[in-house]
């Protein structure tokens, strides 16, 4: 097959799968679309098995690793972690919705920071609702932060986000020394969306809101919260001495899950393990395997060395700013997954400092459009499931005002981190 050829199906393969997982035709998941697609890429010879094969396992440890996390997360919420977050952000509020707004933003950052965006978008944001019907609040400000911060609050660590996971191998940084880096374009991006969502819906959060004692108290679970502390650690441990991060978040799910298992009555066992596996979300994790074949298809047909032209060398503050924005603007056209598997190969190479300015883009960008990070998708039919519209218009909007200026911003505090510490 001509290379030109290859790169047409390859191409039009990509676009297919990423419009299915953005319309979800019957609600199916979006690994439906994917794994035929890239099937078809390899049969039709655009990827041979032998390169296609070698895709899957290196993306095996972090798709192993990312099943992990959602685990992980479920079972925090079985814990009533988040329930107890809620009833927490209820109580320190004392119904004022400015006050809310500052807790949810503490509570969402941490959130997304340790457990990933996925906990945050999924387990999170129907607690913010709850939260804030029970104070009489308007929902609009806490539910919208949720969603950017899902997006901006995942650049301190690595496993706060996939694509960090991607880029954690070809930046060459040890999971301590990626936090340590990330922190101060970490603070700066929930600083900027903070003043902003507080200037943008400033009408809502004057609203004087009536809260409700629903008299329900949920314990503080110690024992969760002991274990993510843990598990956490076991991440920074575990990186120098090179021990795939999965090992670590497998323990914690393991202490939780039998923690359960020895709690619950017999005849909840078998339910407990069919809910954990489907935690896990085996169609969501083939959809990141298929969708790395295909843009492999993408890359090595071409795309490589046309994206080559446009990205610059070096890690001094222009270079950084211009990819950035660079990735911003391809996670938008293409969703922020794709976006950096196509970056990662030709940025590498710049070293790390330029990786992760590409995570900047890919993980700030999409704040500004509905398709620039599956998540988004994501939050989108949860507020749909509480019957609570979102209008393109108010979304690209707030996107407008907080995500150019966070790109500069963040990459400027990435490039002051990179003078302080090096890399």
């Amino acid at each position: 097959m001509t290379t030109p050829v290859a790169e047409a199906i390859a191409v039009a393969c990509l676009i297919a799968v990423l419009g299915f997982a953005v319309v979800r035709p019957r609600g199916l998941p979006e690994g439906v679309g994917a794994v035929p697609a890239a099937l078809l890429v390899v049969a039709v010879g655009a990827l041979p098995l032998a390169a296609a094969w070698q895709e899957v396992q290196g993306l095996g440890p972090t798709v192993a690793f990312l099943a992990a996390i959602l685990m992980l997360a479920h079972l925090c919420r079985e814990e009533g972690m988040f329930d107890a977050a809620g009833e927490l952000m209820a109580r320190r509020s004392r119904g004022r919705p400015m006050r809310l707004l500052g807790l949810v933003f503490a509570v969402a950052s941490l959130t997304t920071a340790v457990l990933s965006l996925d906990a945050t978008v999924v387990l999170l944001t129907p607690v913010v609702f709850a939260t804030a019907s029970r104070l009489g609040a308007r929902p609009k400000p806490h539910v919208y932060a949720t969603s950017h911060l899902a997006n901006s609050a995942s650049l301190l660590l690595p496993v706060s986000n996939l694509t960090n996971l991607l880029a954690m191998g070809a930046a060459g940084l040890s999971f301590a020394r990626f936090g340590s880096l990330m922190a101060l374009p970490w603070l700066v991006a929930i600083a900027i969306e903070y003043l902003v969502h507080r200037l943008w819906f400033a009408g809502d959060l004057s609203v004087v809101a009536t809260p409700r004692d629903t008299g329900q108290r949920t314990p503080t679970p110690v024992f969760a919260l002991v274990v993510v502390a843990l598990t956490l650690a076991g991440f920074v441990i575990s990186s120098p001495l090179h021990i795939e991060p999965f090992w670590a978040a497998l323990a914690g799910v393991l202490v939780l899950a039998t923690k359960r298992l020895l709690m619950d009555p017999p005849g909840r066992h078998l339910p407990e393990l069919r809910e954990l596996l489907a935690a896990a979300n085996v169609w969501f994790l083939l959809f990141v395997l298929a969708l790395g074949v295909i843009v492999k298809a993408v890359v090595d047909n071409g795309l490589a060395a046309a994206i080559g032209h446009l990205v610059p060398t070096g890690s001094g503050l222009v270079s950084l700013l211009l990819l950035a924005g660079l990735a911003a603007v391809l996670a938008n056209l293409v969703n922020n997954l794709p976006a950096v598997l196509v970056l990662l190969p030709v940025v590498a190479p710049s070293g790390p400092a330029a990786v992760l300015a590409i995570l900047i883009g890919v993980n700030i960008g999409p704040n500004l459009t509905y398709v620039g990070s599956l998540a988004t998708l994501l939050w989108r039919r949860i507020l749909a499931d509480h019957d609570h519209d979102t209008e393109i218009g108010e979304f690209t909007k707030l996107g407008l005002l907080t995500v150019p200026v966070s790109l500069i911003a963040c990459t400027g505090a990435l490039w002051v981190a990179v003078q302080l510490m090096g890399v």
